[in-house]
Protein backbone atom coordinates (compact mmCIF):
# COMPACT_ATOMS: atom_id res chain seq x y z
CA UNK A 1 0.00 0.00 0.00
CA UNK A 2 1.64 3.33 -1.04
CA UNK A 3 1.48 6.25 2.18
CA UNK A 4 2.25 9.46 2.06
CA UNK A 5 4.79 10.13 5.04
CA UNK A 6 5.37 13.76 6.27
CA UNK A 7 7.49 14.93 9.38
CA UNK A 8 6.25 17.91 11.48
CA UNK A 9 7.62 21.39 12.59
CA UNK A 10 8.15 22.72 9.56
CA UNK A 11 6.68 25.75 7.67
CA UNK A 12 5.64 26.11 4.04
CA UNK A 13 7.37 28.81 2.32
CA UNK A 14 7.94 29.17 -1.50
CA UNK A 15 6.15 28.98 -5.00
CA UNK A 16 3.71 26.71 -6.15
CA UNK A 17 2.35 26.30 -9.36
CA UNK A 18 -1.23 25.25 -9.50
CA UNK A 19 -2.79 23.74 -12.46
CA UNK A 20 -6.53 23.75 -14.09
CA UNK A 21 -9.17 22.76 -11.94
CA UNK A 22 -10.24 19.29 -11.58
CA UNK A 23 -13.60 20.23 -11.31
CA UNK A 24 -13.67 22.16 -14.86
CA UNK A 25 -11.40 20.04 -16.86
CA UNK A 26 -13.84 17.15 -16.83
CA UNK A 27 -16.77 18.69 -17.62
CA UNK A 28 -14.64 20.73 -20.37
CA UNK A 29 -13.97 16.85 -21.58
CA UNK A 30 -17.80 16.16 -21.56
CA UNK A 31 -17.95 19.43 -23.74
CA UNK A 32 -16.40 18.37 -26.17
CA UNK A 33 -19.18 15.55 -27.17
CA UNK A 34 -20.70 18.18 -28.27
CA UNK A 35 -18.80 18.60 -31.86
CA UNK A 36 -17.34 16.68 -34.36
CA UNK A 37 -13.67 17.54 -34.74
CA UNK A 38 -10.79 17.80 -32.41
CA UNK A 39 -11.27 19.80 -29.17
CA UNK A 40 -7.94 20.77 -27.04
CA UNK A 41 -8.16 21.88 -23.89
CA UNK A 42 -4.88 22.96 -22.29
CA UNK A 43 -3.57 23.54 -18.59
CA UNK A 44 -5.36 20.55 -17.22
CA UNK A 45 -4.46 18.96 -13.97
CA UNK A 46 -2.08 15.71 -14.08
CA UNK A 47 -4.42 13.09 -12.00
CA UNK A 48 -5.66 10.56 -12.08
CA UNK A 49 -9.43 11.65 -12.72
CA UNK A 50 -8.55 13.02 -16.05
CA UNK A 51 -7.35 9.63 -17.23
CA UNK A 52 -10.14 7.92 -16.26
CA UNK A 53 -12.18 10.24 -18.26
CA UNK A 54 -10.36 10.08 -20.99
CA UNK A 55 -11.30 6.34 -21.56
CA UNK A 56 -14.91 7.50 -20.28
CA UNK A 57 -14.48 9.71 -23.78
CA UNK A 58 -13.08 6.30 -25.82
CA UNK A 59 -15.43 3.94 -24.94
CA UNK A 60 -17.95 6.50 -26.39
CA UNK A 61 -16.19 6.49 -29.45
CA UNK A 62 -13.89 9.36 -29.39
CA UNK A 63 -9.85 9.22 -29.54
CA UNK A 64 -8.28 10.74 -26.81
CA UNK A 65 -4.38 11.88 -26.26
CA UNK A 66 -3.30 13.39 -22.75
CA UNK A 67 0.08 15.25 -22.96
CA UNK A 68 1.22 16.69 -20.02
CA UNK A 69 -1.31 19.38 -19.04
CA UNK A 70 -2.74 19.05 -22.98
CA UNK A 71 -5.91 17.07 -24.22
CA UNK A 72 -6.67 16.13 -27.48
CA UNK A 73 -10.06 14.75 -28.08
CA UNK A 74 -11.19 13.79 -31.75
CA UNK A 75 -14.67 13.19 -30.88
CA UNK A 76 -16.39 11.40 -34.38
CA UNK A 77 -19.89 11.54 -36.12
CA UNK A 78 -21.13 8.95 -34.71
CA UNK A 79 -21.38 8.44 -30.55
CA UNK A 80 -21.95 5.53 -28.68
CA UNK A 81 -24.74 6.48 -26.74
CA UNK A 82 -23.62 4.53 -23.30
CA UNK A 83 -21.22 5.01 -20.75
CA UNK A 84 -19.07 1.89 -19.21
CA UNK A 85 -20.64 1.49 -15.94
CA UNK A 86 -16.72 -0.27 -14.42
CA UNK A 87 -15.35 3.26 -15.33
CA UNK A 88 -18.42 5.72 -14.48
CA UNK A 89 -18.84 3.94 -10.99
CA UNK A 90 -14.99 4.75 -10.22
CA UNK A 91 -15.30 9.03 -10.95
CA UNK A 92 -19.00 11.32 -10.04
CA UNK A 93 -18.34 13.69 -12.47
CA UNK A 94 -19.00 10.99 -15.45
CA UNK A 95 -22.50 11.62 -15.56
CA UNK A 96 -21.85 14.56 -16.72
CA UNK A 97 -21.72 13.08 -20.15
CA UNK A 98 -25.36 12.24 -20.20
CA UNK A 99 -26.21 16.08 -20.89
CA UNK A 100 -23.96 16.01 -24.19
CA UNK A 101 -24.84 12.54 -25.35
CA UNK A 102 -29.05 13.14 -24.83
CA UNK A 103 -28.16 16.38 -26.93
CA UNK A 104 -25.81 14.23 -29.76
CA UNK A 105 -27.79 11.07 -29.85
CA UNK A 106 -31.06 11.53 -28.38
CA UNK A 107 -30.66 9.04 -26.16
CA UNK A 108 -28.33 7.82 -23.23
CA UNK A 109 -27.78 5.13 -21.19
CA UNK A 110 -25.28 5.73 -18.39
CA UNK A 111 -23.94 3.74 -14.87
CA UNK A 112 -25.22 5.33 -12.05
CA UNK A 113 -21.72 7.31 -10.66
CA UNK A 114 -19.37 6.26 -8.03
CA UNK A 115 -16.85 8.61 -6.62
CA UNK A 116 -16.25 10.00 -3.17
CA UNK A 117 -17.95 8.76 0.02
CA UNK A 118 -18.94 12.22 1.15
CA UNK A 119 -22.57 11.81 1.88
CA UNK A 120 -25.66 11.63 -0.73
CA UNK A 121 -25.50 13.49 -4.00
CA UNK A 122 -28.84 12.34 -6.06
CA UNK A 123 -29.57 12.87 -9.44
CA UNK A 124 -32.93 14.20 -8.98
CA UNK A 125 -32.05 17.41 -10.75
CA UNK A 126 -30.46 16.69 -13.55
CA UNK A 127 -32.96 14.25 -14.31
CA UNK A 128 -36.05 16.85 -13.26
CA UNK A 129 -34.05 19.32 -15.45
CA UNK A 130 -34.04 17.20 -18.15
CA UNK A 131 -37.11 16.15 -18.13
CA UNK A 132 -38.70 19.37 -18.54
CA UNK A 133 -36.84 19.83 -21.87
CA UNK A 134 -38.99 16.80 -23.35
CA UNK A 135 -36.53 13.76 -22.11
CA UNK A 136 -37.93 10.77 -20.89
CA UNK A 137 -35.36 9.24 -17.90
CA UNK A 138 -35.70 6.29 -16.34
CA UNK A 139 -33.26 3.78 -14.03
CA UNK A 140 -32.69 0.18 -15.50
CA UNK A 141 -30.12 -2.25 -13.76
CA UNK A 142 -27.84 0.21 -12.61
CA UNK A 143 -27.97 2.64 -15.47
CA UNK A 144 -29.53 5.60 -15.95
CA UNK A 145 -31.66 5.51 -19.35
CA UNK A 146 -32.35 8.83 -21.31
CA UNK A 147 -34.22 9.03 -24.43
CA UNK A 148 -35.62 12.78 -26.21
CA UNK A 149 -36.59 12.43 -30.23
CA UNK A 150 -35.90 16.55 -29.89
CA UNK A 151 -34.94 18.16 -26.62
CA UNK A 152 -36.81 21.78 -26.13
CA UNK A 153 -35.88 24.84 -24.07
CA UNK A 154 -37.74 25.34 -20.91
CA UNK A 155 -37.66 27.55 -17.65
CA UNK A 156 -35.82 25.20 -15.06
CA UNK A 157 -35.64 26.13 -11.55
CA UNK A 158 -33.37 24.15 -9.30
CA UNK A 159 -34.44 23.56 -5.90
CA UNK A 160 -30.28 23.63 -4.76
CA UNK A 161 -27.57 25.40 -6.94
CA UNK A 162 -26.40 21.88 -7.84
CA UNK A 163 -22.93 22.19 -10.00
CA UNK A 164 -23.25 18.79 -11.66
CA UNK A 165 -27.15 19.11 -12.53
CA UNK A 166 -26.40 22.97 -13.86
CA UNK A 167 -23.82 21.54 -16.02
CA UNK A 168 -25.93 18.64 -17.40
CA UNK A 169 -29.01 20.53 -17.95
CA UNK A 170 -26.00 23.45 -19.69
CA UNK A 171 -24.83 21.16 -21.89
CA UNK A 172 -28.08 19.48 -23.21
CA UNK A 173 -29.72 23.05 -23.59
CA UNK A 174 -27.39 24.21 -26.39
CA UNK A 175 -28.57 22.09 -29.11
CA UNK A 176 -32.16 22.00 -27.71
CA UNK A 177 -35.07 23.85 -29.90
CA UNK A 178 -35.52 27.52 -28.32
CA UNK A 179 -34.28 28.79 -25.50
CA UNK A 180 -33.84 27.43 -21.72
CA UNK A 181 -33.63 29.19 -18.69
CA UNK A 182 -31.77 28.06 -15.45
CA UNK A 183 -33.10 29.54 -12.11
CA UNK A 184 -30.81 29.39 -9.06
CA UNK A 185 -27.82 27.99 -11.09
CA UNK A 186 -24.80 27.31 -9.73
CA UNK A 187 -22.21 30.28 -10.10
CA UNK A 188 -19.17 28.70 -9.40
CA UNK A 189 -16.26 29.49 -11.41
CA UNK A 190 -15.99 26.52 -12.86
CA UNK A 191 -19.30 26.77 -14.66
CA UNK A 192 -18.21 30.13 -15.82
CA UNK A 193 -15.37 28.55 -17.43
CA UNK A 194 -17.73 25.93 -19.26
CA UNK A 195 -20.25 28.56 -20.63
CA UNK A 196 -17.04 30.19 -22.08
CA UNK A 197 -15.87 27.11 -23.92
CA UNK A 198 -19.45 26.53 -24.74
CA UNK A 199 -19.56 29.87 -26.24
CA UNK A 200 -15.69 29.53 -27.96
CA UNK A 201 -18.02 26.18 -29.68
CA UNK A 202 -20.81 28.51 -31.13
CA UNK A 203 -23.34 28.08 -28.05
CA UNK A 204 -25.31 30.69 -27.35
CA UNK A 205 -24.96 31.21 -23.56
CA UNK A 206 -25.41 34.25 -21.40
CA UNK A 207 -25.89 35.01 -17.29
CA UNK A 208 -22.59 32.43 -16.20
CA UNK A 209 -21.50 33.65 -12.96
CA UNK A 210 -25.19 34.68 -11.86
CA UNK A 211 -28.18 32.71 -10.76
CA UNK A 212 -29.76 32.95 -13.72
CA UNK A 213 -28.17 31.28 -17.03
CA UNK A 214 -30.15 31.61 -20.32
CA UNK A 215 -29.12 29.44 -23.16
CA UNK A 216 -30.50 29.73 -26.59
CA UNK A 217 -29.99 26.94 -28.82
CA UNK A 218 -28.28 26.31 -31.74
CA UNK A 219 -28.16 23.92 -34.74
CA UNK A 220 -24.79 22.30 -34.33
CA UNK A 221 -21.16 23.35 -32.99
CA UNK A 222 -17.72 23.32 -33.77
CA UNK A 223 -14.55 22.27 -31.84
CA UNK A 224 -12.28 24.57 -30.10
CA UNK A 225 -9.13 25.05 -28.07
CA UNK A 226 -9.52 26.19 -24.53
CA UNK A 227 -7.44 26.79 -21.01
CA UNK A 228 -8.93 25.27 -18.29
CA UNK A 229 -9.28 27.50 -15.38
CA UNK A 230 -7.26 27.69 -12.42
CA UNK A 231 -8.21 25.02 -9.65
CA UNK A 232 -9.09 27.02 -6.09
CA UNK A 233 -9.49 24.35 -3.89
CA UNK A 234 -5.69 23.31 -4.20
CA UNK A 235 -5.07 26.90 -4.55
CA UNK A 236 -6.98 27.03 -1.03
CA UNK A 237 -5.47 23.90 0.33
CA UNK A 238 -1.94 25.47 0.10
CA UNK A 239 -3.00 28.78 1.42
CA UNK A 240 -4.97 27.01 4.55
CA UNK A 241 -1.43 25.20 4.62
CA UNK A 242 0.66 28.39 4.48
CA UNK A 243 -1.65 29.77 7.71
CA UNK A 244 -1.44 26.57 9.92
CA UNK A 245 2.29 25.82 9.42
CA UNK A 246 2.73 30.18 10.26
CA UNK A 247 4.37 29.63 6.44
CA UNK A 248 4.79 32.26 3.58
CA UNK A 249 3.04 30.79 0.42
CA UNK A 250 2.96 32.24 -3.04
CA UNK A 251 0.15 30.62 -5.26
CA UNK A 252 0.70 31.28 -8.76
CA UNK A 253 -2.57 30.13 -11.44
CA UNK A 254 -5.54 31.11 -9.26
CA UNK A 255 -7.04 34.59 -9.00
CA UNK A 256 -7.34 35.41 -5.14
CA UNK A 257 -11.17 36.64 -6.15
CA UNK A 258 -12.38 33.16 -7.02
CA UNK A 259 -11.57 32.26 -3.12
CA UNK A 260 -12.71 35.91 -1.72
CA UNK A 261 -14.57 33.59 1.15
CA UNK A 262 -11.64 31.51 2.26
CA UNK A 263 -9.20 34.21 1.89
CA UNK A 264 -11.06 36.64 4.33
CA UNK A 265 -11.55 34.05 6.65
CA UNK A 266 -7.44 33.29 6.66
CA UNK A 267 -7.18 37.20 7.33
CA UNK A 268 -8.95 37.12 10.19
CA UNK A 269 -7.22 34.17 11.51
CA UNK A 270 -4.15 37.05 11.00
CA UNK A 271 -2.60 36.45 7.76
CA UNK A 272 -1.61 38.45 5.28
CA UNK A 273 -2.97 37.87 1.61
CA UNK A 274 -1.67 40.29 -1.11
CA UNK A 275 -2.89 39.92 -4.59
CA UNK A 276 -0.04 40.09 -7.18
CA UNK A 277 0.61 40.97 -10.41
CA UNK A 278 -0.21 38.90 -13.16
CA UNK A 279 2.86 37.48 -14.82
CA UNK A 280 2.34 36.23 -18.39
CA UNK A 281 -0.96 36.45 -17.98
CA UNK A 282 -0.87 33.97 -14.80
CA UNK A 283 -2.32 35.14 -11.68
CA UNK A 284 -0.80 34.75 -8.22
CA UNK A 285 -1.53 35.98 -3.91
CA UNK A 286 0.91 35.30 -1.32
CA UNK A 287 -0.30 34.14 1.86
CA UNK A 288 2.14 34.97 5.34
CA UNK A 289 1.79 34.74 9.01
CA UNK A 290 4.49 34.94 11.53
CA UNK A 291 2.32 33.72 14.62
CA UNK A 292 -0.10 31.47 15.89
CA UNK A 293 -3.89 31.64 14.17
CA UNK A 294 -6.45 33.01 15.54
CA UNK A 295 -9.56 30.80 15.59
CA UNK A 296 -12.22 31.68 13.05
CA UNK A 297 -15.58 30.33 12.60
CA UNK A 298 -17.10 28.74 9.05
CA UNK A 299 -20.18 27.94 7.28
CA UNK A 300 -20.22 25.48 3.87
CA UNK A 301 -22.34 27.27 1.09
CA UNK A 302 -22.54 27.60 -2.21
CA UNK A 303 -20.53 29.96 -4.22
CA UNK A 304 -19.79 32.14 -3.68
CA UNK A 305 -19.93 31.45 0.04
CA UNK A 306 -17.00 28.62 1.77
CA UNK A 307 -16.28 25.92 -0.24
CA UNK A 308 -17.31 22.41 1.27
CA UNK A 309 -14.15 21.25 -0.36
CA UNK A 310 -12.35 23.26 1.61
CA UNK A 311 -13.79 22.13 5.42
CA UNK A 312 -11.39 19.82 6.10
CA UNK A 313 -8.28 22.81 5.79
CA UNK A 314 -10.52 24.32 8.20
CA UNK A 315 -10.89 22.48 10.71
CA UNK A 316 -7.45 21.35 10.72
CA UNK A 317 -6.65 25.43 11.23
CA UNK A 318 -9.15 25.08 13.99
CA UNK A 319 -7.04 22.54 15.74
CA UNK A 320 -3.93 24.43 15.52
CA UNK A 321 -5.40 27.71 16.01
CA UNK A 322 -5.73 29.54 19.28
CA UNK A 323 -9.07 29.52 20.85
CA UNK A 324 -12.31 27.52 19.30
CA UNK A 325 -13.71 27.29 16.07
CA UNK A 326 -17.32 26.52 14.95
CA UNK A 327 -17.64 24.35 11.51
CA UNK A 328 -20.64 24.39 10.13
CA UNK A 329 -21.14 21.60 6.75
CA UNK A 330 -24.23 22.56 5.08
CA UNK A 331 -23.47 20.99 1.40
CA UNK A 332 -22.83 17.11 2.34
CA UNK A 333 -23.76 14.86 5.45
CA UNK A 334 -20.73 13.09 5.14
CA UNK A 335 -17.87 15.38 4.85
CA UNK A 336 -17.65 15.04 8.70
CA UNK A 337 -16.14 10.80 8.11
CA UNK A 338 -12.44 11.88 8.13
CA UNK A 339 -12.76 13.50 11.39
CA UNK A 340 -12.09 10.91 13.39
CA UNK A 341 -8.34 10.62 11.82
CA UNK A 342 -7.83 14.37 12.36
CA UNK A 343 -8.55 13.27 16.13
CA UNK A 344 -5.77 10.61 15.65
CA UNK A 345 -3.22 13.44 15.37
CA UNK A 346 -4.72 14.54 18.19
CA UNK A 347 -7.17 17.47 17.57
CA UNK A 348 -10.01 18.00 19.66
CA UNK A 349 -12.96 18.17 17.98
CA UNK A 350 -16.36 17.22 19.10
CA UNK A 351 -18.99 16.49 16.05
CA UNK A 352 -22.93 16.87 16.25
CA UNK A 353 -24.86 16.73 13.19
CA UNK A 354 -24.08 19.13 10.61
CA UNK A 355 -21.77 21.28 13.04
CA UNK A 356 -17.72 20.63 14.89
CA UNK A 357 -16.77 22.46 17.60
CA UNK A 358 -12.98 22.79 17.33
CA UNK A 359 -10.65 23.39 20.09
CA UNK A 360 -7.16 24.54 19.25
CA UNK A 361 -4.00 22.85 20.59
CA UNK A 362 -0.61 24.58 20.26
CA UNK A 363 0.39 20.96 18.45
CA UNK A 364 -0.12 18.02 17.09
CA UNK A 365 0.89 14.53 17.39
CA UNK A 366 1.93 12.37 14.29
CA UNK A 367 0.14 8.88 13.78
CA UNK A 368 -0.88 6.66 10.76
CA UNK A 369 -3.88 7.87 9.59
CA UNK A 370 -6.28 6.85 6.48
CA UNK A 371 -7.85 9.45 3.52
CA UNK A 372 -11.74 8.63 2.85
CA UNK A 373 -11.54 11.24 0.38
CA UNK A 374 -9.54 13.36 -1.92
CA UNK A 375 -9.73 16.92 0.28
CA UNK A 376 -9.44 14.73 3.39
CA UNK A 377 -6.54 13.05 2.35
CA UNK A 378 -4.88 16.67 1.80
CA UNK A 379 -6.15 17.69 5.22
CA UNK A 380 -4.69 15.38 6.51
CA UNK A 381 -1.13 15.81 5.37
CA UNK A 382 -1.10 19.45 5.92
CA UNK A 383 -2.07 18.38 9.29
CA UNK A 384 0.79 16.53 9.99
CA UNK A 385 2.96 18.86 9.24
CA UNK A 386 1.88 20.63 12.53
CA UNK A 387 2.37 17.42 14.42
CA UNK A 388 5.35 16.13 16.36
CA UNK A 389 6.92 13.27 14.93
CA UNK A 390 6.08 11.40 11.86
CA UNK A 391 2.36 11.63 9.73
CA UNK A 392 1.57 8.52 7.42
CA UNK A 393 -1.62 8.79 5.50
CA UNK A 394 -3.25 5.70 3.88
CA UNK A 395 -5.20 4.99 1.01
CA UNK A 396 -3.35 8.18 -0.89
CA UNK A 397 -5.28 7.06 -4.61
CA UNK A 398 -7.82 9.77 -3.23
CA UNK A 399 -5.33 12.23 -3.01
CA UNK A 400 -3.97 11.17 -6.61
CA UNK A 401 -7.79 12.28 -7.87
CA UNK A 402 -7.52 15.61 -7.02
CA UNK A 403 -3.65 17.03 -6.45
CA UNK A 404 -1.00 16.83 -8.95
CA UNK A 405 2.22 16.00 -7.79
CA UNK A 406 1.47 16.48 -4.64
CA UNK A 407 4.47 15.22 -2.67
CA UNK A 408 7.11 16.84 -5.10
CA UNK A 409 4.83 20.33 -3.97
CA UNK A 410 5.08 19.63 -0.56
CA UNK A 411 8.83 19.06 -1.03
CA UNK A 412 9.16 22.13 -3.34
CA UNK A 413 7.76 24.32 -0.48
CA UNK A 414 10.43 23.53 1.90
CA UNK A 415 9.25 20.65 3.87
CA UNK A 416 9.90 17.14 4.24
CA UNK A 417 7.68 14.30 2.75
CA UNK A 418 7.87 11.49 1.25
CA UNK A 419 5.42 8.84 -0.66
CA UNK A 420 6.86 4.84 -0.10
CA UNK A 421 4.93 1.60 -0.38
CA UNK A 422 4.31 -0.14 2.79
CA UNK A 423 3.06 -3.74 3.97
CA UNK A 424 -0.63 -3.41 4.54
CA UNK A 425 -0.26 -4.55 7.96
CA UNK A 426 2.38 -2.57 9.49
CA UNK A 427 -0.09 0.26 8.96
CA UNK A 428 -2.94 -1.05 10.76
CA UNK A 429 -6.09 -0.80 8.43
Amino acid sequence: MDVIRVYGGTRLAGEVPVAGAKNSALKLMAAALLAPGRTTITNAPGITDISIMAEVLRRLGCQVEVDGGDITIDTPEELSPEADYNLVRRLRASICVLGPLLARCRHARVAHPGGDAIGSRGLDMHVAGLSRMGADIGSEHGFVVARAAQLTGAQIWLDFPSVGATENILMAAVLARGTTVIDNAAREPEIVDLADMLNSMGAQVSGAGTATLEVTGVESMHPTTHRTVGDRIVAGTWAFGAVMTRGDVTVQGVRAANLSVALDKLTDAGAAIAELPDTDGVPAFRVTIDRRPTAVDVVTLPYPGFATDLLPMAIGLGAVSGGVSLITENIFDGRFMFVNEMSRLGADIRTDGHHAVVRGRERLSGAPVRASDIRAGAGLAIAGLCAEGTTEVSHVHHIDRGYPHFVEQLRALGVKAERCTVPDDDFGY
